[in-house]
């Protein structure tokens, strides 16, 4: 019991932990590639320090070989002279200088293998960082995506949504009283008697109600006519 009981602690204190490094994502992502771009930088270094050294390595070889050859020219000299103490010593000069310059041509070698590889290097790991700073960004733009949502709740929505809905009840009952409006007004029209006349006389059933200037005309030339009979 004892032991379930260590095991549930260790648990809850790993979640825990885990819950922690959620929370703390991006500040930690950010500064994991703060740690990765200051070893790239290093990287680079390193392989600059390489390639100078084994510019140094070049040089010192160079020099080598011409102090052979330098070397090589006056014990020939010396010999044609009968100076054998002389060529020995020379001889043994070069011996060394050979054994240096034997040396310096390994270490190039060395160089440019270290060289090569430090490069390789580099190559992969510039490329990894890009790719970890294009995570980022994108990781960033979600989650101020993610803030923005959390800013407008859903019930803000729920509350756009419903005044639509109100909006739209409002424009049908308002719709619905100008069709009752026009309706009211067509019957009462049609159910008045003064108005029947009125439309029966318009379509010319019957006397006109309203005078017009053929009817006034004719109406003065009667009375004219009446009293030159009288």
């Amino acid at each position: 019991m004892l032991k379930q009981l260590f095991t549930t602690v260790r648990g809850r204190r790993y979640e825990a932990m885990e819950a922690v490094v959620d929370r703390n994502a991006l500040p930690l992502l950010r500064q994991q590639i703060r740690d990765c771009a200051h070893a790239v930088e290093m990287s680079r270094k390193a392989v600059a320090v390489a390639m100078a050294q084994n510019e140094q390595e070049r040089k010192q070889f160079d020099r080598l070989v011409r102090q052979i050859e330098d070397l090589e020219t006056r014990t020939l000299d010396a010999l044609e002279k009968g100076r054998e103490d002389l060529a020995h010593d020379a001889a043994d000069a070069i011996a060394h200088l050979e054994a240096e310059r034997d040396t310096s041509s390994a270490a190039q070698e060395r160089f440019r293998e270290e060289i090569a590889r430090l490069r390789s290097v580099l190559r992969d790991s510039e490329a990894r960082l890009r790719q970890l700073q294009r995570g980022q960004r994108l990781a960033q733009a979600t989650d101020k995506t993610q803030k923005m949502q959390a800013i407008m709740p859903d019930a803000g929505l729920t509350t756009l949504r419903e005044a639509e809905a109100t909006l739209d009840r409002l424009q049908t009952r308002q719709a619905e009283l100008d069709a009752t409006a026009r309706a009211m007004t067509e019957l009462e029209s049609t159910g008045n008697a003064d108005t029947i006349r009125d439309r029966l006389a318009a379509e010319g059933c019957g006397t006109p109600l309203k005078s017009d200037a053929d009817s006034v005309l004719e109406r003065l030339k009667a009375r004219k006519a009446d009293q030159k009979q009288d």
